[in-house]
């Protein structure tokens, strides 16, 4: 059985965002895969890479959990909102925490990087208040490059599909409606064909203690 991960990105649970992924897993567990949900905002982390990458910093146990479920997946998607042309500060800073340098990728000797999250396929799934003309042609799809670009194809995540949802600002119940159905579709279109890859699990880090948090 495939292994789906969704993240819910959006800081508010009354929002689309939030709908949206209830409706993708329940179109992927129809179409037989095991999903796990990872909604941000429930998680108690340190959204701030305190020292860059200059220094370790410990995880906390909710974000070695996210890792363990990173690895056991074998499609990975992401639900956010777009912001300013990026991501809520609550996804940046769950990817900069969790996506460790020599865990998520590495750079090679010639300062190449090479993502070390292959066999994984991923969805990146964006609601924006912008048209499409707006948000892909004179912003240069910002937020989305850097979800399927910068991010999870750098970590060695492929093929990376991307689904846009918008105008959300204005939108009626009918419109919203039908955008629900469509990602419960893509939900299970995903599940069909992503393979169980029987791929090898690495161990998720040991939970630190709270004291040593």
């Amino acid at each position: 059985m495939a292994r789906t991960l969704v993240i819910d990105a959006h800081p508010d649970a009354t929002s689309l965002c939030a709908a949206l992924v209830d409706r993708y897993a329940a179109g992927a567990r129809e179409a037989g895969a095991e999903v796990e949900v990872i909604v941000l905002r429930d998680l108690a982390f340190d959204v701030h890479l305190r020292r860059g990458l200059r220094a370790d910093q410990p995880l906390e146990p909710d974000l070695v959990r996210a890792q363990g479920a990173l690895i056991a997946a074998d499609h990975v998607v992401v639900v956010a909102p777009v912001w300013w042309g990026s991501v809520p500060a609550l996804l940046k800073g769950f990817l900069d925490r969790t996506l460790e340098r020599g865990w998520a990728y590495r750079y090679r000797s010639n300062g190449l990087p090479q993502g070390l999250l292959a066999g994984r396929s991923a969805r990146v799934i964006v609601t924006t208040d912008s048209p499409g003309w707006w948000l892909r042609g004179l912003m240069g799809d910002s937020a989305v490059r850097q979800l399927t670009r910068s991010t999870l194809r750098f970590c060695g995540l492929k093929p990376v599909r991307a689904t846009r949802i918008g105008v959300v600002h204005g939108s009626t119940p009918e419109r919203r409606e039908s955008w629900l159905r469509k990602v419960s579709d893509l939900g299970r279109s995903d599940a069909r064909r992503t393979p169980d890859a029987g791929k090898a699990m690495p161990a998720p880090r040991e939970i630190a203690s709270d004291a040593a948090v």
